[in-house]
């Protein structure tokens, strides 16, 4: 499973498996775009790191922040620009992508959604049992994104097995 925090100057990206029921991160990291560099070059340059991520963990699923709104429409427009080679990367290794608002990620991680950026950094380390907390808050995003949908899958599996006993 392979989590992104999209953006155009930031990107977050994070790998994790489950082994049993505990997950387990296999890397992460924070890709970064220089505001001199033109536009069409920094999206090249986040396609060939997030192909490269891809290509090195193999998941089973991209995971990305849906249901991104901001103020200043400029941002907007340059998250959904990296938003966008982040799903056409997955497409072109034939990964299927799955999208989850931020309310969502903190209601699976911390339980309520009015949770802030350190309560879901802090439950990430908690979770994955690591020794500290990511540095940034977009590889922790990224993190907290797989680690919502390995929380969502289990509970399909769940439904599944309880709906096929009655």
């Amino acid at each position: 499973m392979v989590g992104v925090d999209p953006g155009l100057a930031n990107l977050g990206l994070g790998a994790v498996e489950e082994v049993g029921n505990q997950p387990r991160l296999l890397g992460s990291v924070l890709f970064k775009t220089s505001a001199r560099t033109l536009q069409a070059q920094r999206l090249r340059d986040i396609r060939d790191a997030v192909t490269e991520f891809l290509a090195l963990h193999r998941p089973h699923a991209v995971v990305l922040e849906g249901q991104y709104f901001h103020h200043q429409k400029a941002v907007a427009f340059k998250v959904g620009q990296a938003f966008g080679v982040v799903m056409l990367c997955a497409a072109d290794q034939g990964i299927p992508v799955f999208e989850y608002g931020p309310l969502q990620v903190k209601q699976a991680l911390v339980g309520t959604g009015r949770a802030d950026k350190a309560q879901v950094a802090y439950m990430v380390r908690a979770l994955l049992k690591l020794p500290v907390t990511p540095a940034s808050d977009h590889v922790s995003d990224a993190i907290a994104l797989a680690l919502t949908h390995l929380q969502s899958r289990r509970i399909g599996a769940l439904e599944s097995r309880i709906s096929a006993q009655r």
